[in-house]
This record gives C-alpha cells, sequence and structure tokens, in this order.
C-alpha cells in the first residue's frame, strides 16, 4: 500500500495495465496526471488537437490487442474528442478517454472551461464516469481498461476532477487479473448447437459467409481461416472486416454493399445460405437485401440488442449470442470431429469464375489520374506488413474495392460514422502499435484537411508514415451524389485554387514530398515513395470528373447494381 496523489494513482494503473504510449494535449485542468506521467517511462505523444488524439489511441487500438489511451484537459478539449469516441463507439472499438475537469464543487457552475460531460458524451461512449472524490481510481480505471474491451467493445470516458487528481490516496496494487478475468464470456456452443448448424448448412448447395469487424482479431481470423479450410465457403466482408480473410484468395470475393466489388454483390444475389458472423447488418449492406428472401439465415454476434433486431427484421434459422471466436471454433472442432465437408464444387466455381469475368476497371482512356488507377497500382505493393488508414469518400472506397488485405486488423477506416480527417491521426496510432510495420494514409484532399496539423506532428516526431494524397480539388463522394440526385448542380463541393499540399508537408519537414500529376511518373514516384525513409508525402493530382463505380442506387437492391462505362465481362 502506498501513498500518491490521484494523478500519480491513475498513471501507475496504467503502467500495471501495460500501457506504453498515451495520445494527449495537455491543459490547467489535467496538468497534475501529465506531470506524473513525466516520471514514468509511458511514451506522451502530442497531438495537434484533442480530436486527433483520440482518433490516434482509437487506431492503436484498431490496429492491435490493446487498448488506446487519450489524456486531455477540460471544455473544448474533451467536446473536441466527442466525433473521435463516437466514430469508436460506431465501429466497436475499445478506447480509454481521460480528461480534466474543474473541481467537483464547481461542477454544475459557469466555471471556466467547465462542460457537462456526462450529459453530452452519454449517448456517444460505452461509458462515462465522472470520479468523485470518494471515488476508488485505481479500481476504476482499471475495470474501464478491461470494460472497454468487453463484449460489443466501446470507448469509455473518465472525468477526473482537478481536486482528485491533487488529493492524495492509498494505491492498493490491486492485480489486473481480478478485472479482466470478470469480463471473461464463458458461452461456448454445445454439440446440439453445432449439430443443429450444419444440418441447416447440409441443405444449402450456395452457401456464403458474410464477415463482420466482430471477427477481426487474430483469433477471430484464424478461427474463420481454419474452418473455411475444412468447407472452402464462398465469402464477402464488410468494411470492418478486410484482411479477416486473404482477399487474394479467388473464392473471397471482397467487400460487399453500396460500394463493394461488383462480383461480391452478384454472388449475394445466388446464395441460397446466408452465415453472417460478428457483423452490424449496416444499412449500406443490409438494405440492398435481397438475400433474405427465401434465403436461410444464421447470425453470430456478440450483441443482444442487435440479435434481437435482427432475429426480428430477418427470422434467421440458427442464432448463437456470444463471442464470435470462440463460437466459429466451436464450430470448427465439432466439423473435425465429425469429419463434416462440403460438396460445393459447383458453387466455388460459379464464385471463381464470377471473381475473374467482373474485374474492376477505370477509365483508362483519360488525360487525367484516375484514383482508381492508383488504387489499382498500389494494390500490387500490398503485402503483409502493410497497414493501410483511410479518410472518407471515394478514395476510401477505391482503397477498400482495391487493395486485397492479407492480415487481420491491417486496414484501419472510418465504418460507421464515416469521419473526414480520420486517416492521419489513425495512421499515427497504427505506427506506434506497430513500429515495424509499414504504415500508409491514404486521403483525399477534403478529408486531409480536417485534421492537417498531424503532418506538424507526423514530421515533428519523425514517423515513417506515408501520406498519400488523391487530390482531384473536391469533394468527391459527394459531387457525384449532386451529379445524380440534383441535376448536376455542384454547391459547396468544388475548391477553385489549387493548393500544392506536397509543398506544405515538406516546409513540415518530411524527407520525401513529391506532386504527380502526369500518368507517366506515377509508377516511378509511387515506388520512390513506397521505398523512401521517415515521414513521406505523395500528392496525386486525379480526375475531379471521375465517378465511383460500382455502386447500388439509394433505395435500390443488388441486382440494380450499375457498374458504370468500365468495368465489363471478360
Amino acid at each position: 500500500m502506498e501513498e500518491m496523489n490521484g494523478a500519480e494513482v491513475l498513471v501507475k494503473c496504467l503502467e500495471d495495465l501495460g500501457v506504453k504510449h498515451i495520445f494527449g494535449y495537455t491543459g490547467a485542468a489535467i496538468l497534475p496526471v501529465f506531470h506524473a506521467l513525466e516520471k514514468s517511462d509511458i511514451e506522451i505523444v502530442v497531438n495537434s488537437n484533442e480530436q486527433s488524439c483520440a482518433f490516434s489511441a482509437a487506431g492503436y487500438s484498431r490496429s492491435s490487442n490493446e487498448v488506446g489511451v487519450a489524456i486531455v484537459t477540460s471544455g473544448p478539449a474533451i467536446t473536441n474528442t466527442l466525433t473521435s469516441v463516437a466514430d469508436a463507439y460506431g465501429d466497436s472499438i475499445p478506447l480509454l478517454v481521460f480528461a480534466g475537469q474543474v473541481p467537483e464543487h464547481k461542477i454544475g457552475t459557469d466555471s471556466f472551461q467547465h462542460i457537462s460531460v456526462k450529459g453530452i458524451f452519454g449517448d456517444a461512449a460505452k461509458k462515462v464516469i465522472q470520479l468523485s472524490n470518494g471515488d476508488d481510481i485505481e479500481s476504476i480505471v482499471k475495470d474501464a481498461y478491461y470494460f472497454a474491451r468487453s463484449g460489443k467493445p466501446g470507448p469509455v470516458v473518465i472525468d477526473v476532477p482537478l481536486d482528485k487528481q491533487q488529493k492524495l490516496h492509498e494505491y492498493m496494487g490491486m492485480n489486473i487479473l481480478r478485472f479482466e478475468e470478470s469480463y471473461h464470456d464463458d458461452r461456448h456452443l454445445s454439440d446440439e448447437q453445432c449439430e443443429e448448424f450444419f444440418q441447416l448448412l447440409a441443405k444449402s448447395s450456395r452457401p456464403l459467409l458474410y464477415l463482420g469487424g466482430g471477427l477481426n482479431s487474430e483469433a477471430g481470423s484464424q478461427a474463420i481461416r481454419e474452418l473455411n479450410e475444412q468447407l472452402g465457403i464462398p465469402s464477402v466482408n464488410t468494411l470492418m472486416a478486410k484482411g479477416v480473410v486473404d482477399e487474394r484468395d479467388d473464392i473471397n470475393m471482397g467487400m460487399l454493399g453500396m460500394f463493394g466489388t461488383p462480383y461480391a454483390n452478384m454472388l449475394i444475389q445466388e446464395n441460397d445460405f446466408f452465415f453472417a458472423i460478428g457483423v452490424r447488418w449496416d444499412d449500406r449492406v443490409a438494405e440492398k437485401v435481397g438475400f433474405a428472401i427465401g434465403t436461410d439465415v444464421a447470425y453470430i454476434d456478440i450483441n443482444p440488442e442487435k440479435m434481437h433486431q435482427i432475429k426480428i427484421e430477418r427470422a434467421p434459422k440458427f442464432t448463437f449470442i456470444g463471442d464470435a471466436p470462440t463460437a466459429i471454433r466451436d464450430l470448427m472442432n465439432y466439423a473435425k470431429k465429425q469429419n463434416i465437408s462440403l460438396d460445393i464444387k459447383q458453387w466455388q466455381k460459379r464464385a471463381r469464375f464470377l471473381k475473374s469475368s467482373w474485374p474492376l476497371d477505370y477509365n483508362r482512356e483519360s488525360e487525367y489520374i484516375q484514383s482508381a488507377e492508383v488504387m489499382a497500382l498500389l494494390a500490387k505493393y500490398i503485402d503483409e506488413n502493410t497497414r493501410i488508414t483511410t479518410g472518407v469518400g471515394n478514395q476510401q472506397m477505391l482503397a477498400a474495392q482495391h487493395l486485397s488485405m492479407q492480415k487481420e486488423k491491417s486496414f484501419m477506416s472510418s465504418g460507421s460514422f464515416g469521419t473526414m480527417g480520420f486517416s492521419m491521426p489513425t495512421a499515427i496510432g497504427v505506427h506506434y502499435a506497430n513500429p515495424n510495420a509499414r504504415v500508409i494514409s491514404i486521403d483525399g484532399d477534403g478529408s486531409l484537411k480536417m485534421n492537417l496539423g498531424e503532418l506538424h506532428t507526423i514530421a515533428s516526431l519523425d514517423m515513417p508514415v506515408k501520406i498519400l494524397l488523391l487530390n482531384n480539388q473536391s469533394d468527391g463522394m459527394v459531387q457525384n451524389l449532386q451529379d445524380a440526385n440534383y441535376d448536376g448542380i455542384r454547391t459547396a463541393t468544388q475548391r477553385q485554387k489549387d493548393v500544392h499540399f506536397a509543398d506544405i508537408a515538406s516546409s513540415f519537414g518530411f524527407n520525401y514530398a513529391k506532386r504527380i500529376s502526369d500518368r507517366n511518373d506515377l509508377k516511378q514516384g509511387l515506388e520512390d515513395f513506397l521505398n523512401s525513409e521517415g515521414p513521406c508525402f505523395l500528392e496525386v493530382c486525379t480526375d475531379r470528373e471521375e465517378v465511383l463505380y460500382p455502386k447500388v442506387p439509394a433505395g435500390g437492391a443488388y441486382k440494380d447494381m450499375i457498374l458504370g462505362p468500365y468495368i465489363k465481362q471478360i
């Protein structure tokens, strides 16, 4: 038992939990915590703003098995993190955000930089905790770390009044296993449930796996790959599940949905058994449905609320509420024990045929570089050591379409919330969680500007983060929507002045910064960018008139998919 102030207890808890980095921005109401961190081995990464701090912390979580931690001050600092917290909540990403707060006796007054954190974050976080002077910091912080990871993961926001940080406390040194084990999910599929599942599957001749972010972990990826080594079921995946299976495999069809690959969106129309695992049935996928009509559905997920919704909407024939990797391993063990295999050679052949016959393509005759062209070229350089982050917009969907990821937690994108400004700060967190990986941040000019200050963070800390900017001087995805729905009237989506972002990166001190507008320079420029050391920035000027294909129109079904003028059967 040791006596120390509350800030020191908080930092000691983070050390006990194995935290190696925090992402933060200091201020008066959180100074005791930062001064306690100064005496710790925990590295402080200072971002350009508090939104970026929380994005970086969430990027740390997205790309590792740890929980990222952001620490900021009160008032505008904690409200700046709201978007990042909501983003993590939407994508089920564990995250800890600590905020300084005015002294407890000033809460609820007009005190300088006071805001009701609990009131603002209540619907945007998994849990919000306002520490009071009677609370035990140690048990709350250690429990919050594992609560953020448990069940349907999500962000926990902890509001720490200044006087709570300064007051002396007794630090007990409680074993973290006590908290970790309290959240162990012991639910398994019984042999009877496994038998029920495989009896249902045996009736199918065209089964399809629908893989979601609930499998995006080492355990989840390994389990589904091992199960499918035995069963060989074609798969489609959500944006959050890229890399869960090796997308180069000829029966793994890639991303489905509004901007899914043509072959994924075609194959889904033909299945007769739809096995959804760890998915939230996003409207950009589920509202395109036709697959629930006349198709048997099986569903595994850890979220009881989502299960209740899907039972009403889809009437699945088989369901299980529990940890997806655990359930898949139970099915795999049963299949091996019973020597279960499937005779679906014709269906596998159909999947291979569609994938080889309907490749993605773009306007190869344009005088301007196409964003799709850049992604198709980058795809040739992706390996298991590559980690991708994206902004939001056409470049995000083109990256998801073209880049065949090979490993879980290798593709980080804002799924549910669709947050512009996501890519660069997330890449910072990904780098610290994976210091030996090649981290590439893919952005559009609109999204890049949202957190432009992270150029300074990356350069000043000499991070080997590579930023690939596709600059079409517009908000391309919204412009496409305007062209389709507003008779081509483009209001507030174009920027007339041509800003040279590579020059901005160079002024910040990037080791490599280049701008390309000529197609003949693209391949060499991309290779130089990928092979250069330290902070690297490649700006590629792309076609403002490029349209993202394929797409399923709003209100349409997969059968209504528009392939555009360039995607054709071969």
